[in-house]
């Protein structure tokens, strides 16, 4: 155990199990102290937050073994399928949620119990759910851990559906209208759900390959402070962020006189220029393109003794000249 945990991602997710089994533990103590639709609702949620936690315990564990015969790209998408699962179970916890409080609404009204105390058991899960939050997402993005900074959001959400609740139940104790105990009870399993489909949304995209413009901007501006000359043009550029895992590949046009040699520097130029400015495992795949006349007009090689024109322009590297799978001889 204690070697498993060596890992920061490992220390960070067991954490967060462990706290997330005792905030469970304090919110349905709040509620059997309270008897509250809407306490329960947030403990119905902290469920999911245990069972996410334990999944992605696994999950980080997996990701982390090495490519084999069945994995030639490794394990990392295991984390959008861990985060995926986490948003699906937060809209469940909700779903579950709304309907005995709407029950409560319409048909069996009752008053709720000490509700300081349970005032008091829910502000201690705000601040212990708060602070494990923004601990998971800083260390999420410094380890490029997709499990983590869900499960970070996830808790800071449930920190603020928490915060609603206690301003609900302030204003049951100081009006004695117990019908808004239920009324916030439903507004907080709505807020659970839509929280869970933006997570599920998240890793969807994640799973079926969607660019991340983040990286994409992040690796865009590492190319051009970079630029060779040489590199005449760069085209059909895509990139796949698996966890700490980046896929890179693209087209690279090089000068046609090149020899084999030469081709194969400038690739290993480009491929190191990544590595070195980014902190993760980087996978390259980069295919080589000899140019051709009509590239000769964007073509920043000064001394070129075969160019068949003027260079007139530049190719501006961004988003839209990078990503499409064509050389741009029409610029």
């Amino acid at each position: 155990m204690f070697r498993i945990l060596e890992n920061s991602k490992k220390r960070a997710i067991f954490l967060s199990l462990v706290v997330g089994f005792l905030i469970m533990s304090i919110k349905f103590l709040a509620y059997y102290t309270t008897g509250s639709s809407a306490i329960l609702t947030d403990a119905s949620e902290s469920i999911v937050n245990v069972i996410a936690a334990a999944f992605a315990f696994y999950s980080l564990y997996l990701a982390e073994q090495p490519k084999d015969e069945n994995h030639p790209y490794g394990h990392g998408k295991i984390e959008f399928f861990s985060s995926g699962l986490e948003g699906v179970l937060i809209m469940m916890a909700g779903i579950l949620t709304i309907v005995p409080a709407i029950w409560n609404l319409l048909i069996s009204q009752k008053p709720i119990e000490n509700i300081l105390d349970g005032i008091y058991l829910i502000i201690v899960t705000i601040l212990v759910n708060g602070l494990l939050g923004l601990y998971l997402i800083k260390t999420g993005k410094a380890t490029s851990s997709i499990v983590l900074e869900a499960d970070g959001k996830h808790l800071l959400v449930d920190s603020v559906s928490s915060f609603i609740l206690l301003a609900g139940l302030f204003l049951v104790k100081f009006t004695g209208i117990y019908y808004l105990d239920s009324v916030v009870a439903i507004g907080l399993a709505i807020f659970i759900m839509v929280s869970g489909y933006k997570i599920a949304r998240k890793s969807i995209g994640g799973l079926m390959d969607e660019t991340d413009f983040d990286m994409l901007d992040k690796l865009i501006d590492i190319l051009k402070i970079n630029r060779k000359d040489r590199w005449i043009d760069i085209h059909n550029f895509r990139v796949k962020k698996y966890g700490a895992d980046i896929h890179i590949d693209c087209h690279l046009t090089l000068p046609y006189y090149l020899n084999l040699e030469e081709s194969h520097d400038e690739v290993s130029a480009l491929e190191n220029i990544l590595k070195e400015n980014l902190d993760a495992e980087l996978e390259i795949f980069i295919h080589s393109d000899p140019c051709i006349p009509q590239c000769c007009h964007y073509c920043r090689i000064s001394n070129c003794a075969v160019r068949k024109s003027d260079f007139d322009r530049e190719v501006i590297w961004n988003k839209q000249t990078l990503i499409t799978d064509q050389k741009h001889i029409e610029y």
